[in-house]
């Protein structure tokens, strides 16, 4: 599927000119210095698919790559942005921890002149550029094709970090799916919540609450993603109903992808991060001299929930099932071995 920093930053500013040759977005790029504020360092995406995509554009436009990690702290991450700045950064890419805490670094940020990309999550500052894929989607996709494997019965719903609005922009997806379903009582969630910082332990146990609370009575699960889906398969297994209850979630982790083999998991919506990498490092690029977020390539208006509209790039996923495993193999995603691991033969095309 889908898995979302920071408080009043103090301290001044230090506005670092960027020299060289003109950017596509009117700004300069050669020498230009892009800091990249991530939430938490530790998620196996941001590493593997979304940092090497990001560095590899911003070198290509002849920028420089700095970074550092909050480590799933608002406080953290706000005199992070700070010390990015003070690196000479001229741009920033921010993963937010809370989207709503770190609004005025972001504000004085671009105060100062130095542009600023919410990166993946949504920050509510009219000046910066969203970049994600299509997080209302994302719900929309995961939610089919469990509504497609259980139509009626018991729902659970795991959603994420409640200060991220990529949870809520998920949940909105599953209601345009289950919302007729619900309302007419063929469907009942039986459990919902919001899973702090995305956790999958924190997530495996509150799908082992929502099984007791229901005497293992619980049909499917729409999870927001691959992570908390772990811990939700982790707890059906524990009580024999692995595999027997659809689970969701996005991302295109490696386990998660190989429990959609395995069966465990009936969807992962796949967001390819190179893309989103590469979209926000050439942004950054292009909007280094500029805070004018419209200067990036391919932007269109976004509606908030906050009322804000924010210049915005949105890429597509793509959901993945055991029927079309094989696109992420031959994408060079996963390797056919971790994907197939523990696969019985014949049970997935892809597998042989």
């Amino acid at each position: 599927m889908l898995k979302r920093l920071a408080l009043l930053a103090a301290g001044a500013f230090i506005v670092v000119a960027c020299g060289g040759v003109g950017s596509p977005g009117g700004g300069t790029s050669a020498g230009c210095t892009v800091g990249v504020s991530w939430n938490n360092y530790q998620e196996e995406r941001w590493a593997k698919w979304d940092e090497p995509a990001i560095k590899a554009a911003i070198a290509a436009g002849g920028g420089k790559y700095i970074s550092n990690d909050a480590k799933s702290s608002a406080e953290t991450q706000a005199s992070n942005v700070d010390n990015l700045i003070s690196q000479g950064a001229k741009v920033l890419i921010i993963l937010a921890q809370d989207g709503t805490a770190i609004k005025p670094s972001v504000a004085k940020a671009i105060q100062n002149g130095v542009a600023a990309i919410a990166y993946d999550r949504l920050i509510e500052d009219p000046k910066a550029l969203y970049i994600t894929f299509d997080n209302v989607l994302i719900g929309k996709l995961e939610a089919q094709a469990v509504f497609k494997a259980k139509p009626t019965g018991n729902y659970v719903i795991i959603k994420g970090n409640k200060a991220d609005a990529n949870a809520d922009f998920l949940r909105s997806g599953y209601d345009q799916v289950i919302g007729d379903a619900v309302k007419s009582g063929a469907i009942k969630i039986v459990g919902e919540t919001y899973t702090d910082n995305w956790d999958p332990s924190k997530a495996q146990t509150e799908m082992e609450q929502f099984l007791t609370a229901n005497s293992n009575r619980v049909d499917a699960v729409l999870s927001e993603n691959d992570g908390m889906a772990g811990g939700v398969v982790a707890a059906l297994t524990a009580q024999g109903l692995a595999g027997k209850v659809p689970v969701s979630g996005q991302d295109g982790d490696k386990a998660a992808l190989n429990r959609v083999a395995l069966g465990t998991q009936t969807v992962d919506v796949w967001k390819d991060a190179r893309q989103l990498g590469k979209s926000a490092g050439e942004a950054a690029i292009q909007l280094c001299g500029t805070t004018d977020a419209s200067k990036a390539k391919g932007t269109a208006k976004f509606h908030t929930p906050g009322g804000n509209d924010l210049n915005s790039i949105l890429l597509q996923p793509n959901p993945i099932t055991k029927d079309n495993l094989k696109d992420v193999v031959d994408a060079g995603w996963v390797t056919k071995t971790d994907l197939c691991q523990g696969v019985a033969a014949g049970k997935v095309t892809v597998c042989g």
